[in-house]
């Protein structure tokens, strides 16, 4: 009964440490598998803007958000910067009538996500 009780303590342990390897392995290439991914994404007019001739705010909109996994960002075409923790902010004039905000992220192994925005103005 003596060895039976070790057998079962072994595979016990084994089975224990190889689900923690798993475990280790999908936390380690969580950002490889699920890629990049655009969040949080705010278009505000700010309010230090002044209005223009007929009373109406100007065109100007902040845009922020966040690009997780993100090393290439671009907005409307035009590279922007982000942050360590993938945080970006941005500022961009609008025209008159409808207006396309696009934003493109890249991550390191070629994975790509984009959200496009429709204003008008």
């Amino acid at each position: 009964m003596n060895t039976d009780a070790k057998k079962i303590l072994k595979i016990g342990s084994l089975s224990v440490f190889l689900l923690f390897i798993i475990v280790y392995s999908f936390f380690i290439s969580k950002d490889v598998i699920f890629g990049v991914k655009i969040t949080d994404v705010n278009i505000a007019t700010t309010e230090a803007l002044p209005m223009d001739s007929i009373g109406k705010a100007s065109g100007i909109r902040k845009i922020t958000g966040n690009a997780k996994n993100a090393i290439y960002l671009t907005l409307n075409d035009r590279p922007i910067s982000v942050d360590q923790k993938g945080n970006f902010d941005e500022t961009i004039a609008l025209l008159s009538g409808y207006n396309v905000i696009s934003i493109k992220a890249k991550d390191k192994f070629g994975n790509s996500d984009e959200k496009n925005y429709q204003l008008i103005k």
